[in-house]
């Protein structure tokens, strides 16, 4: 799988563009009072950027090359750029500047388990710091070294781990490598007519190891569960050896290290192997759009979605704001398609008594037999319509399912054009559900008004669960000149929206982990007694602090520690 670029998310030659869509230019300019046509900013070229030179001594390298073979040790400029950072938008930002404190001085590319062995034994020989590496999509700062760190740091590239070693039919499992990234991992399932069916946003650009090391979910988490439901065992190389654990349906074997090692982030050690659940290619695969007069009427019928006997992959329902953004989206249409549109606004405030400006747009997935999906489909409707909606067919969920993995690069789309767009994420129990989404709308608002600036804040509602569900928010606005640096304004939005759903009781992230970019409201989230748990865990794990320092707990603030180095006005 080739590297994303160092200043973007996905490959080069790959971007988001609004031309095809017609209506996008104008409700950006509209929402957020921006030029779609206006460029203000282009990455550099990566040969005007000037990469610290790395600090690697001839001992460690030799021991590193005999661990894994010299052409699998580089200390190349774009490659230790490449594994520097991952792709959240402070990374992204200061990535462009050309901001690069602490970059890895050498990536090395172990192809084994024995030599992942051979890699730590190297660095805790010579006291070097190991920072695993999966796909680099990470947006919680689970990759950059801490700033002032002055022993080697190494990035662990786990790529050529890539291979499905074997699935075992009777259980449903399969022993596959950390380091496959997601299309490799179902090609190879698929070839055998299974699934994974783990799908994040990420899934193009990550890997099975990432995503055990942030407890990640999937879009169709609804049927397969997210990834700690799937994942049943581990082998983990530590300080102390390799860690394994068997892969048994449950067991009551005190504290799991299992569960321990899911969302460690490279505390504990280098992931290199997991059994998973995986389930047969299904037989028919839907994924249907409906429309709520409200996202109120939305979240009750998703809440009653989770609690009935209906079995669906995908239950995903937009507020109004996102659900106008995604008409926005819309490709050019046939004549067919403005009638059928027309028609449907027709029948919907006249029939229905929709207000448009209010109306929300969900997706709900059906897979399994003809039969299965066919009664499925048959009592989602009849649950849907008790909430006021309706189906309004296949047609946006075939888009939907097209492009579910192409928003990320709608980031680097408006940073082109001078905006910062970003996400945050949580989840919490029904019964709070819209006092935590109402408090993170406040907060973004009440951000955008202390800054002075036009913003644009939208959710929607993914991942159900028997208790509750997760909010997933995205915010965007142009930073106002003189009030700041861009990074700085960005944090006032960010934290006024974390702090929200703390304080609503949410938790601090439902799947992106929590790095560095969300340390500060651990405590909060988990009480101070947690903490100290986790410290004691990750000091006596890693007494000499070799493996990802800083992460989790004992974080530092990157973007106070880091401010504006190049001191470049925005």
């Amino acid at each position: 799988m080739a590297a994303m670029k160092w200043w973007g998310w996905g490959l080069e030659g790959v971007a988001f563009t609004h031309e095809d869509k017609p209506e996008l230019g104008p409700f950006i300019e509209e929402k957020l009072g921006l030029d779609v046509e206006r460029i203000v900013e282009r990455p550099p070229a990566f040969a005007a950027l000037a990469v610290p030179e790395p600090v690697l001594a001839t001992e460690l390298r030799d021991a590193l090359e005999a661990a894994v073979g010299a052409v699998h040790v580089t200390s190349d400029a774009l490659d230790r750029v490449v594994h520097a950072r991952g792709k959240s938008i402070r990374d992204l930002v200061r990535q462009r500047r050309g901001d690069l404190p602490r970059v890895p001085d050498v990536v090395v590319r172990p192809g084994s388990e024995e030599e992942v062995t051979g890699v730590l034994k190297a660095a805790i020989a010579h006291d070097a710091v190991l920072i695993p590496f999966g796909g680099g999509s990470s947006i919680s700062g689970s990759l950059e070294a801490e700033p002032e760190e002055e022993r080697t740091v190494v990035s662990v590239d786990m790529a050529r781990l890539d291979r499905v070693l074997s699935v075992d039919a009777a259980s449903r499992t399969a022993r596959v490598q950390a380091g496959v990234f997601g299309p490799a991992l179902e090609e190879q399932l698929n070839a055998q007519g299974w699934t994974f069916g783990h799908f994040p946003d990420s899934f193009t650009h990550s890997t099975l190891g990432g995503w055990i090391a942030t407890r990640s979910s999937g879009m169709q988490s609804d049927r397969y569960g997210d990834i700690a439901d799937l994942t049943r065992g581990v082998r983990v190389v530590t300080p102390a050896g390799t860690l394994v654990t068997r892969p048994v349906p449950s067991q009551s074997t005190g504290p799991s290290l299992r569960e321990m090692v899911l969302g460690s982030e490279g505390r504990l050690g280098l992931i290199t192997e997991a059994t998973v659940h995986v389930q047969r290619v299904p037989q028919e695969r839907r994924i249907l759009g409906y429309l709520f007069p409200t996202f109120g009427a939305g979240l009750a019928a998703m809440n009653e979605l989770a609690a009935s006997e209906v079995s669906v992959s995908v239950t995903r329902v937009s507020d109004a704001p996102e659900t106008q953004f995604s008409f926005a989206t819309r490709k050019k249409g046939s004549l067919l398609d403005k009638v059928k549109s027309k028609a449907l606004t027709t029948f919907l405030t006249r029939r229905k008594g929709f207000a448009l400006d209010e109306m929300c747009l969900s997706f709900i997935g059906y897979e399994g037999s003809a039969e299965h999906v066919a009664t499925q489909r048959k009592a989602v409707g009849e649950l849907v319509g008790r909430h006021g909606g309706l189906c309004i067919g296949s047609s946006p969920g075939q888009l939907y399912d097209q492009k579910k993995f192409d928003t990320p690069y709608i980031r680097d789309f408006l940073l082109d054009r001078g905006c910062v767009a970003d996400v945050s994420e949580t989840a919490a129990p029904w019964s709070e559900l819209r006092s935590v989404y109402d408090s993170g709308r406040a907060a973004a608002q009440g951000a955008f008004a202390t800054l002075g600036v036009q913003g644009y804040v939208m959710c929607h509602l993914s991942h159900s669960y028997h208790s509750g569900a997760c909010l997933y928010f995205t915010f965007a606005f142009e930073p106002a000149p003189g009030r700041g640096d861009m990074l700085e304004q960005y944090d006032v939005v960010k934290r006024a929206v974390q702090q929200a759903f703390v304080d609503a009781a949410g938790t601090l992230s439902h799947h992106h982990a929590v790095g560095t970019e969300h340390a500060e409201w651990l405590a909060q989230d988990v009480s101070a007694p947690g903490v100290a748990i986790l410290e004691a865990l990750f000091e006596g794990t890693d007494p000499g602090r070799n493996l990802n320092p800083g992460k989790i707990v004992g974080a530092r603030r990157i973007a106070a520690e880091a401010g504006n180095r190049t001191g470049r006005p925005e």
